[in-house]
């Protein structure tokens, strides 16, 4: 018997937002209003790479805003990357505040 798991990725930590970033060498997220093709979004702005406008963080909601135009704007595979070293930075912060150790294996 299978079983399905559904994760969902809130982003409401942006000490692990700017860990994030770094781990995957992004220019460090700026908190502001940024302009979107049609719209204006707040929160903290995240340039991924080779995107057109930025990916902005609400951290208060933990929603993201961006506008990619399905994929001609920004690489899905970027915010993929950004969204799996977010949660590894989250789930390592917690780990540490618990008293547990961290270890990573990347795997190919």
């Amino acid at each position: 018997m299978s079983h399905i798991v559904e994760i969902k990725t809130e982003i409401r930590d942006e000490a692990a937002v700017q860990l994030a970033c770094g781990r995957l060498g992004l220019p460090a997220a700026t908190r502001g209003t940024f302009q979107l093709y049609s719209a204006e979004a707040t929160g903290l702005g995240i340039e991924l790479p080779d995107w057109v406008y930025p990916v902005v963080a609400d951290t208060e909601t933990g929603q993201l805003q961006f506008d990619n135009f399905e994929g001609r704007w920004g690489k899905q595979e970027h915010l993929d990357a950004f969204l799996q070293a977010y949660a590894v930075e989250r789930a390592s912060q917690e780990a540490r505040r618990r008293g547990h150790t961290v270890s990573e294996q990347p795997l190919k």
